[in-house]
């Protein structure tokens, strides 16, 4: 009987103990009795536990987190799901972190069981507490009068001075590794209120709160006015053409003539191209447009590195998956090694380059449009999202290109009618690269460009002061485990 060739040589079965060896440790008996609900094995043996240990060994300058503030969730969502015309728009715990939450779904909230106290205001705190457990954020303009998923907690400070030093407590890296080593659950990791109420956290001097709270203020302020931008903008480019009165989608179904679909320049014989709505969108637009231009005709670059392998390296690059790149400050923890990305640039980008998710579902994040900032320096950007490079004297500059074709109703219906494919729908680079952009006033164009961009870079910026005080938090909590704080720590602080 013919044996089939190997592609590699058989391993030995194993004969003697040890097959593997796992990681343990020996615990005192006392920890049973320490309150904890669950008693997680792999977390006693994390280097959040040992953290958290440093931290409490420390007679003074401490208190548990739940002393200086009011940790709460909101009870189990139960909803009935509407139309938007009748609805709520309601928001889940990761799109909370989109830097453009764009509601999904719309509950009734006359049947939506607590629904005043999923609302959230400017500067709450809100912190992950499934999934990917212990990520903090700021809610701000761009949240509310929206619900909120109950998988977010809610963190209120006792005290308002407190505000800026607990939100940098929580995006230290010690806090997020203590809040990861108290998780439970084997499929899908959670958090409970209890847990962040038992964190211990410095109490800092008065003249370091302020500092915090003017710092996280600034933060705040500039996600704001990014927000409001990029609303302004939207709305000044639409202002241009009138309001567009055909909305017919085709999702009930269309026909097209055959000439169309059959002559037409396009590589593959797919529907979506001719659905009424890209068709209603480019008639109304050139009633008032000057004209429209191909992004290669502007002479921008569109290309895609090649696929590059993902080697995980501790000392490697940061690498930035096309999810991750539309969120607010995203969480990098993937480092890899340096390879031949594939590209003139080595897979990173530049500031002003437009990037697009080329693949996905169409409701999601395929045809997504970003800019990039100074907060993409250094990082590599995933494989899977296309690069779009201005010309270095462009006559159409990169930020009127983000708005007319990221606009919700006017611009991104165009790029996501070039997906093709039935399981995961694409875009191709030849199709972006002839895809035409409506050209209106020059001044006008411009004034929009200055408007997206300094959104964008006002997005930057907060995200790198977030980071920034989220060094500062760390270097603190260094030091006041090496037992260096007491000059910067207050033995007791009082409760409201």
């Amino acid at each position: 009987m013919a044996i089939r060739a190997r592609l590699s040589a058989p391993r030995e079965d194993p004969e003697r103990w040890p097959w593997h060896h796992a990681k343990w440790t020996a615990l005192s008996a006392a920890l049973i009795f320490g309150g904890d609900r669950r008693m997680e094995a792999e977390n006693y043996l994390s280097g959040g536990y040992g953290i958290r240990l440093a931290l409490e060994a420390r007679k003074t300058g401490w208190m548990r987190l739940g002393e200086l503030a009011r940790v709460w969730q909101p009870s189990r969502l139960k909803g009935i799901q509407v139309s938007p015309e009748f609805g709520t728009p309601f928001l889940a715990a990761t799109q909370v972190f989109d830097q453009r939450p764009v509601p999904r779904k719309f509950l009734s909230l006359d049947r939506t069981d607590s629904s005043a106290e999923r609302f959230v205001s400017s500067g709450t705190i809100l912190v992950t507490c499934s999934g990917s457990v212990g990520r903090a954020t700021l809610a701000y303009t761009a949240h509310e009068q929206i619900l909120i998923s109950h998988d977010l907690l809610r963190v209120e400070p006792q005290q308002d001075e407190l505000w800026g030093w607990l939100y940098a407590y929580l995006r230290a890296g010690q806090t997020r590794a203590m809040m990861s080593a108290v998780q439970y659950g084997h499929v899908i990791k959670h958090l409970e209120v209890s847990h962040l109420n038992a964190l211990p956290m410095p109490v800092l001097r008065d003249d370091l709160l302020a500092d915090f709270s003017r710092r996280v203020h600034l933060v705040l302020d500039q996600r704001r006015r990014a927000h409001e931008l990029a609303l302004a903008a939207e709305a000044r480019f639409a202002e241009c053409f009138g309001p567009l009165t055909d909305t017919d989608s085709g999702e009930t179904g269309f026909s097209v003539r055959a000439s169309e679909a059959l002559f037409s320049s396009r590589r593959r014989f797919d529907a979506l191209p001719h659905n009424p709505m890209a068709k209603s969108i480019r008639s109304h637009a050139s009633k008032r447009a000057r004209g429209f231009t191909k992004l290669i005709e502007a002479g921008y670059s569109i290309w895609l590195p090649n696929r590059f392998k993902r080697v995980p390296a501790e000392d490697g690059v940061d690498l930035m998956d096309s999810s991750s790149m539309y969120e607010i400050n995203p969480d990098v923890a993937r480092k890899i090694a340096e390879v031949d990305f594939g590209d003139p640039y080595n897979g990173r980008v530049s500031a002003g380059w437009m990037l697009m998710s080329r693949s996905g579902q169409t409701y999601g994040l395929l045809g997504t449009l970003t800019l990039a900032t100074e907060a993409y320096a250094g990082k590599v950007i995933s494989d899977d999202v296309m690069r779009i490079a201005p010309p270095e004297k462009p006559t159409m500059r990169s930020g009127y290109a983000y708005v007319a074709l990221s606009h919700p109703t006017l611009g991104r219906p165009l790029v996501k009618s070039l997906a093709y494919g039935s399981s995961i729908p694409h875009i191709d680079v030849a199709d972006m690269e002839q895809l035409e952009v409506v050209r209106i006033d020059e001044a006008e164009e411009n004034a929009i460009a200055d408007m997206a961009e300094e959104a964008s870079a006002m997005r930057a910026k907060a995200d790198i002061l977030e980071n920034d005080l989220a060094a500062d938090a760390e270097a603190i909590l260094e030091r006041f485990m090496a037992g260096d704080m007491q000059d910067v720590v207050v033995t007791k602080r009082g409760s409201s």
